[in-house]
């Protein structure tokens, strides 16, 4: 069966009619009736019966439905990811990005962005990493930005930055002088635990786990703004990604750095065989840039 076949038989078999399959496909019913009758003739069997005005399928074309319809699937997929490559060579940045990304700093690096080249426009997904990777090889989206990415097959991980986690707690937590923590500073305090499902995540219970301190977990959230928002309302510490904890909001949260420092990558998500447009090589430069300079902002302490 050609395509036009496939696409007029899968019509006209969900619509039950001639006259249906023509509204839908936006078509005349002669050229409905002519492309189904040119099918039948290849196919060499009939695909439907007539009968008091009404269109009945044959037992051929209900065995052939259960193959057109994972064609017609696979024709729509097709059509879908043509359009988004389309749409990828155009001045659309098309970005999916850990939630703590989009708090802040790749707001601001997009802001400025658009200052410099206001012909350019933006798709902005939020996403946790697992879905980036999906939307990726759905071609969905240009490339992702996320903490610490593991090695994905088909996908390329390039840096963009190092940061660290730091503690977070309410201003009525008074350390002294102290401008880092040890472990040992925040051991039998409540502690706001990130979801280890997250590669951040785990690396941090893995760490906690070595460090032989006593936490009394009082909530394990999955974005780090959630964790940032119970700190804020005096619900307990939480050790979080530093861009987090220098991203606004919540004014009654202090940040110190941990001793020994903590590190973890910022790095932007690429399939590996697609080769970046000229506009998504331009706007990752800018973003380094703007990664780099947010992390030089104080942390407020």
């Amino acid at each position: 069966m050609r395509l036009r076949h496939i696409e007029v038989f899968h019509a006209v078999y969900n619509c039950g009619s001639i006259t249906g399959a023509a509204k839908l496909l936006n078509v005349s019913q002669p050229s409905i009736s002519k492309v189904l009758a040119h099918a039948e003739q290849q196919l060499g069997f009939q695909l439907f019966n007539r009968h008091k005005g009404k269109i009945v399928p044959t037992r051929e074309a209900e065995h052939l439905i259960k193959h057109v319809n994972d064609a017609y699937q696979n024709i729509n997929e097709l059509r879908r990811v043509s359009r988004n490559l389309g749409a990828a060579e155009t001045g659309l940045i098309r970005i999916a990005m850990a939630p703590a990304l989009g708090i802040d700093v790749i707001p601001a690096a997009i802001a400025s962005y658009l200052a410099q080249h206001p012909g350019t426009s933006f798709e902005i997904e939020t996403l946790h990493q697992h879905q980036i990777v999906r939307a990726l090889r759905e071609h969905r989206v240009d490339f992702g930005i996320v903490f610490n990415p593991p090695d994905i097959p088909g996908i390329k991980i390039d840096h963009l930055a190092t940061a660290e986690f730091v503690a977070i707690t309410h201003e009525s937590i008074d350390f002294g002088e102290l401008t880092k923590l040890t472990f040992d500073n925040l051991d039998g305090m409540c502690f706001v635990n990130l979801s280890t499902r997250s590669p951040l995540g785990q690396l941090l219970a893995n760490h906690i786990e070595t460090s032989n301190i006593q936490q009394k977990t009082v909530a394990n959230v999955e974005t780090y703004q959630t964790a940032k928002a119970l700190v804020a309302h005096g619900a307990g510490v939480a050790l979080v990604d530093e861009i987090t904890a220098r991203s606004s909001g919540h004014d009654t949260v202090n940040a110190l750095y941990l001793d020994p420092p903590l590190q973890f990558e910022v790095s932007v998500l690429h399939t590996e065989f697609d080769p970046s447009s000229i506009v998504n090589q331009q706007f990752i430069t800018h973003l380094r840039k703007e990664i780099a300079g947010f992390l030089q902002k104080p942390l407020s302490s």
